[in-house]
């Protein structure tokens, strides 16, 4: 089974070309500086650390903000999982952004 992106397991259609760009591109997938973070297209893995994402409907502040509905979010349980050992901590996806 190949990773998925949020967008391709919320099925939101917010990246670039989807069929949802009327709410705006999600900034998941466009945001460069975590691509190939947990296998994943840009932020697409990372979702959590990128501000201003998509979630239940409302659009989402700061990682701070944000984070503790996000570890609730079955999508960042399912990378957690999946990466097992692997997986990074938040902070760490944060200080590749901020470089």
């Amino acid at each position: 089974m190949s990773k998925q992106n949020c967008w391709e397991f919320e099925k939101c259609g917010r990246q670039p070309g989807g069929d949802r760009t009327d709410l705006g591109i999600c900034p998941a997938a466009v945001e460069k500086k975590l691509s190939g973070a947990h296998g994943g297209t840009n932020a697409g893995r990372a979702c959590w650390v990128v501000a201003g994402t998509l979630c239940g409907g409302e659009v989402q502040g700061t990682f701070a903000k944000k984070y503790k509905n996000c570890e609730q979010c079955a999508f960042y349980q399912q990378v957690q999982k999946e990466e097992g050992p692997s997986y990074k901590l938040a902070i760490a996806l944060l200080q590749k952004m901020r470089s």
